[in-house]
């Protein structure tokens, strides 16, 4: 997928809306097609693994937790600057990357393979790969990648929010109510839910003004605990992983007995 971008991109870049939308239409109809030519070809088991591959919690996971103190790392792992950054605002950052991936990388390509199957997960990822390579608002990418990133909003709405309802289940904390006050804060529409969820869980204040490229972004807090962000808070976000888990892992066994017995 990321070639194919990068080929388009190559041969047919122009700061056009259209020319944007002819790379999202183009790239999801290819891996659609792919992906519907595999369900015919391959045994279900076998689609199962190809399916597990879009599936990233472990390597988040692992991620995360190997950049706790490490700018270097967190460099590859979040957009805004590193450079400046001080122990608590490396935390949060690594904190915001997990509570946004586990929706993104986790349990938005779960919801869509559980809708549409095999089809359903590879074109979801198609499109969280188009947002995350155009899907930018700057000089080059606010035409070219309108499409991408619009779209990649409405496929998250209901996964952002599903993120949000487990992470709080997990916490035993249902103040939706709160947790949408703070998530409408975000510029995101969808990334707002499960950072606010987690910082509400945790008793943290997680986002604030951040910088870009050079530029300090103004943010709101999401949260109302604390604001200096401890390397021990980080490791206890992290362990939520084994709850998410067990959680998904129940939920599929269940509806694997459900579709057996039908």
């Amino acid at each position: 997928m990321g070639n194919y971008i990068n080929f388009f991109e190559k041969k047919f870049y122009h700061q056009s809306k259209m020319r944007g939308l002819f790379l999202t239409v183009s790239l999801l109809l290819g891996v659609w097609i792919i992906a519907y030519i595999f369900t015919l070809v391959f045994h279900y088991l076998l689609l199962a693994i190809f399916a597990s591959m879009f599936l990233a919690h472990n390597m988040l996971y692992t991620s995360v937790k190997d950049a706790i103190g490490n700018k270097k790392l967190l460099s590859y792992l979040v957009s805004r600057d590193t450079k400046n950054l001080s122990e608590s605002d490396m935390n949060k950052a690594l904190i915001e990357t997990y509570a946004e991936n586990l929706s993104d990388g986790v349990i938005a390509p779960l919801f869509y393979l559980l809708l549409f199957g095999f089809e359903g997960i590879v074109v979801y990822k198609a499109i969280n790969t188009l947002d995350s390579m155009v899907g930018y608002k700057n000089s080059r990418y606010t035409n070219f990648g309108f499409f991408s990133a619009k779209l990649d909003d409405i496929v998250n709405i209901i996964p952002a929010r599903l993120t949000a309802f487990l992470i709080m289940l997990i916490g035993k904390n249902f103040n939706y109510k709160l947790l949408q006050n703070f998530a409408q804060g975000h510029q995101s529409p969808n990334a707002g839910y499960p950072i606010s969820a987690i910082a509400l869980t945790q008793n943290l204040s997680l986002g604030g003004d951040t910088s870009y490229n050079g530029k300090l972004l103004k943010k709101p807090y999401f949260g109302n605990g604390k604001r200096e962000i401890l390397r021990e808070d980080v490791l206890k976000v992290l362990k939520i992983k084994k709850s998410v888990d067990i959680i998904i892992i129940t939920i599929l066994g269940g509806l694997s007995v459900i579709s057996f017995l039908v």
